[in-house]
């Protein structure tokens, strides 16, 4: 009987042992991927006919938003609140970068994203490019988008997009720092640019 109760004890230790390691292990690996670049390495082009990759998310804190041309309401609202926000914590322009990447690149051309752009920010930038390559990005950025057609009879007629809603707020190493979702009181958005930027 002591024998099987040393076994026992002994067993119990080996376990708890074993426990304390996975969970220190596990603490470790977490931490680690908390400090991970957000997102893919990507080759783009930027409203301006230029060439932009995954370092323009990496020069400086940055906010992030995923939309298209033809969005009816999501993406025109933020674009607009974001560049007020924009405006509000960094009136000379020069602490935070801003960036729409296309979720529709079919249509959204890059010029075509900075036409559009035009008429709501000088402050954010395009990012689009070769429809593949957008839609690579987007899978392993982890973003929802979806094409709907808007007359369910003609799947290869007009269409409207479902996308991802939230801004994100990354670093100035690119690594991921929150969202601003989309209806997020003003006070609550400035406020968590100010912390990014802080």
């Amino acid at each position: 009987m002591k024998t099987f109760r040393r076994v026992l004890w002994a067993s119990v230790a080996v376990i708890c042992a074993v426990l304390i390691w996975l969970v220190y292990e596990i603490g470790e690996t977490n931490e680690e991927m908390m400090n991970v670049p957000f997102g893919p390495s990507f080759q783009l082009t930027a409203g301006d006919g230029q060439p932009i990759t995954e370092q323009a998310l990496r020069d400086k804190p940055t906010a992030l938003f995923f939309g298209f041309t033809h969005c009816p309401e999501v993406c025109p609202t933020t674009l607009y609140e974001l560049n007020g926000w924009l405006n509000e914590v960094d009136p000379d322009g020069d602490r935070i970068n801003a960036y729409w990447m296309s979720v529709d690149p079919e249509r959204d051309r890059p010029e075509t994203m900075e036409r559009y752009l035009s008429n709501v920010s000088d402050r954010i930038e395009a990012i689009s490019g070769d429809p593949d390559k957008v839609r690579a990005a987007l899978d392993k950025f982890g973003i929802y988008y979806e094409k709907v057609p808007l007359d369910p009879d003609q799947p290869d007629g007009d269409y409207t997009m479902n996308h991802n809603a939230s801004v994100f707020l990354l670093d100035d190493g690119g690594v991921l720092k929150g969202t601003i979702a989309y209806g997020e009181s003003p006070d609550v958005a400035v406020k968590k640019l100010e912390n990014l930027i802080n």
